[in-house]
């Protein structure tokens, strides 16, 4: 059956209209040895469990046991095996924001009422006096740490972008909008990058420019600008993105590194290539004619060559600029990454093996596996708050099978 066929039977049997609607540049690749009946059975099976496992085990958890009510916050974990929540030392501002995201995205009365509880958890407990947002409070809920971080800042964006979608609560937008102003004239350096850290009265800087919290101000922005002021948002956008491609993407490989290009012992995550792609490619209006758009396939298709272990557990955590394996540690975040990647450049068979292999890795009945070896040996078994947003972004990316 030819690769056009194939497309044709989907189109019909799977109502994949949108993401077919990209696979116009992949008709000239060869073809799978996944036959299109396989991969339609597989991508059917997969999906519809990967979305009944969040939706029934996932969701409820953290609605659940996960959820401390007496202080309005999600715990930080819960074991793995129980699913009790491990004593917490402290509570982040960024989980909490990530757990709003995903609860405002969630379908249903109960998730959008969640959402409403997070929101005010949300404001009450982590704005600083000084303006901006603190890091963490203790298990009391009282201050602990209040460096002013670019990533939280970020999620904080994102989280109210998402809420003011689902509820139209104005203080939302009201709240996003601050943040970003705060983000724009604070933590903003001269040359269009922005400072990691600020001290809490933001005087000081604390840490340079990252590769990763900037990534997750590009989503950020890319949600504000779907809320408000979207002019605004793809100059911000257009300007970072520039900044990325002169001070971190690596020439050879075309990969953005973790911290600025010349750092010694510069480390290049795949998952994070895979995470860049779907934000860029998913906005390709926003970023067109700039080198991002150019690089990131090139940063993908290394990053698969270099850093998927396809017959084993996964996408690896990090390799150094030459490709050698730095942190052979499989994270499931990196996995949900590659998957969503995958799905945005419409690699079917490689979707629906990679939804089978994760299904067997890193799902369990009571939850998931956090982080594993590359035997596949569980390292790290607890589930963070903060993992279930990856899910989310991922499950969102996947074709809509019926």
């Amino acid at each position: 059956m030819t690769l056009r066929r194939m497309l044709k039977n989907l189109r019909r049997k799977f109502r994949l209209s949108l993401l077919l609607q990209n696979l116009g540049p992949f008709l000239g690749m060869r073809r799978s040895k996944m036959t299109a009946a396989q991969t339609n059975l597989s991508l059917t099976e997969h999906i519809r469990a990967l979305r009944e496992h969040f939706a029934s085990v996932i969701l409820p958890m953290w609605m659940g046991q996960g959820f401390n009510s007496a202080l309005g916050l999600p715990f930080e974990s819960l074991d793995g095996a129980s699913g009790e929540p491990l004593t917490p030392a402290r509570y982040r501002a960024m989980a909490c924001a990530r757990q709003l995201y995903v609860f405002a995205q969630a379908p249903g009365a109960a998730a959008g009422q969640h959402a409403d509880r997070l929101f005010e958890s949300l404001r009450r407990v982590f704005r600083s006096e000084h303006g901006g947002w603190r890091y963490s409070v203790d298990a009391q809920a009282r201050p602990l740490d209040d460096t002013q971080d670019l990533y939280t800042h970020a999620f904080i964006v994102l989280a109210c972008a998402a809420y003011f979608q689902r509820s139209r609560n104005a203080d939302a937008r009201k709240l996003m909008l601050a943040t970003a102003s705060t983000i724009e004239s604070r933590f903003k350096t001269q040359d269009g990058l922005y400072h990691a850290a600020l001290s809490p009265d933001f005087a000081q800087p604390l840490r340079p420019p990252a590769q990763n919290p900037m990534m997750h101000l590009t989503e950020a922005y890319l949600a504000a600008a779907q809320v408000a002021e979207p002019a605004l948002f793809a100059q911000h956008l257009r300007s970072l993105a520039q900044g990325m491609s002169q001070f971190f993407v690596h020439a050879p490989t075309q990969c953005i590194s973790e911290a600025l290009q010349g750092t010694a012992d510069n480390r290049l995550e795949p998952g994070h290539q895979f995470e860049w792609l779907s934000l860029v490619q998913g906005a390709a209006q926003v970023f067109e004619g700039l080198d991002l758009v150019e690089s990131l396939p090139r940063a993908m298709h290394w990053s698969r060559v270099h850093g998927v272990d396809v017959g084993g557990p996964g996408v690896l955590a990090s390799l150094d600029e030459s490709g050698a394996v730095v942190d052979d540690t499989r994270r499931i975040w990196a996995q949900t990454e590659y998957l969503r990647a995958l799905a945005v450049v419409g690699d079917l068979p490689a979707l629906a093996s990679g939804l089978a292999a994760f299904r067997a890795n890193f799902l369990h009945a009571g939850g998931w596996y956090e982080c594993l070896d590359g035997t596949g040996a569980v390292v790290r078994s607890d589930m963070p708050s903060t993992s279930p947003y990856h899910l989310a972004t991922c499950l969102a990316a996947l074709p809509i099978v019926v």
